[in-house]
């Protein structure tokens, strides 16, 4: 049995009428940058987050440098952001001008806690950036209410974590702004690139849509100097179809995710640990083992693709030697020991317990190799 880390083109065949018939209408309005399939689902998914506005741009990154920019971030400002996160996090505030300050994270929700940031806070210091990895939330009202004490802008990046829940509440809705990619692996995926900022500011989200268009909102009038980082319309229809599947993708998720714990609970693998305040969405099922790289060639040979989120954490990163980061001993415990395992909503109970049977099976063999060696010596 091969299983696949994702599997798109089974997700496709789900809903393949109702994408085929929205990239058609794109094809047929010729609305291919920005446009009313734009327009429709930006609506869609700020009435689905609760936020006043969400603007659709070209990648989640994008995203990130554009909310930081209209937050008023510049030179000379420092950002804090958790280390134990995708390069993009960090390379937006690098983009926007800025410099990051790196921070651990807590070891069992692998996000950023407010003791770390904290302990970071400089006189240069100007907003955080909490990210909720892997589709966990941040614990985020101790982090917001140092940030109302220290007067610092707070943007999520929710990348991971579409329909995530804070105490109830989705993410996205609790910082200044927060911002989305629609990578095509996401829980809200496009086909191709894509991101979106939300806010219930107006003035940000004026600021966002010049930037993200050449610093315009009235076609060949520029009132600043923006950028090319508008939402294809094709990406607009296919995030518009998937939006209505969200929810019962995620909690397909959720159940993925009960029966991998179901399973694998009798062996070393340390598993996710959904927080008492979240809602977790599992955008990816990491599990950690000082064996990590022998059990991923393990799963390898049975055919069964996994990932890494992430081999080197961003304080380790040649991009950012020259900020001469401290060590970060979580996050640097986590990067050799974590492995993603398949997840995505059309995984089946079968593909699940083999990928199970194959982990049970390693660390038995590992046993019983231990027995046979200390045998030997005693």
């Amino acid at each position: 049995m091969t299983i696949p880390f994702v599997d798109l083109r089974a997700q496709y065949q789900e809903i393949k009428r109702e994408i085929d018939e929205a990239i058609a209408r794109v094809i047929e309005n010729s609305s291919f940058i920005l446009g009313r399939e734009v327009e429709r689902f930006e609506r869609q998914f700020a009435e689905y987050t609760g936020t006043r506005f969400a603007i659709g741009v070209s990648s989640g990154t994008a995203a990130l440098q554009l909310a930081l920019m209209a937050c008023g971030i510049r030179p000379g400002d420092e950002v804090i952001v958790p280390a134990n996160s995708f390069f993009a996090t960090a390379e937006a505030v690098s983009t926007a001008g800025a410099t990051p300050v790196f921070v651990d994270v807590d070891p069992i929700s692998r996000t950023i806690s407010a003791d770390e940031i904290r302990r970071a806070i400089s006189s240069r210091t100007r907003a955080v950036i909490p990210v909720h990895l892997y589709g966990q939330p941040a614990d985020l009202d101790p982090i917001l209410a140092l940030a109302r004490t220290h007067g610092l802008v707070v943007i999520e990046d929710a990348a991971q974590a579409h329909g995530a829940r804070y105490r109830g509440r989705r993410v996205g809705t609790f910082g200044v702004a927060s911002c989305f990619s629609f990578y095509p692996g996401k829980n809200l995926g496009a086909y191709g690139e894509g991101g979106a900022v939300l806010t219930d500011d107006p003035e940000i989200a004026r600021r966002v849509m010049m930037l993200r268009d050449h610093g315009s909102l009235r076609k060949y009038h520029h009132e600043l100097v923006g950028y090319n980082f508008r939402m294809e319309g094709i990406q607009g229809a296919v995030l518009a179809v998937k939006l209505r599947y969200l929810d019962r993708w995620n909690e397909l998720r959720r159940a993925h995710a009960e029966r991998y714990k179901e399973l694998l609970s009798e062996t070393p693998l340390s598993l996710p640990v959904e927080m008492p305040y979240a809602y977790h969405v599992y955008h990816l099922y990491v599990v950690e083992t000082p064996e990590r790289d022998r059990l991923q060639q393990a799963l390898h040979d049975a055919g069964i693709q996994t990932g890494i989120h992430y081999p080197v954490p961003i304080h380790r990163q040649p991009a950012y030697r020259s900020l001469n980061q401290k060590s970060l001993p979580v996050t640097e415990t986590l990067a050799a020991r974590v492995l993603s395992l398949p997840m995505f909503p059309e995984l089946t109970a079968e593909q699940i317990a083999e990928v199970a049977r194959v982990c049970r099976a390693f660390f038995m063999d590992r046993k019983e190799g231990e027995s046979v060696v200390s045998g030997a010596r005693s």
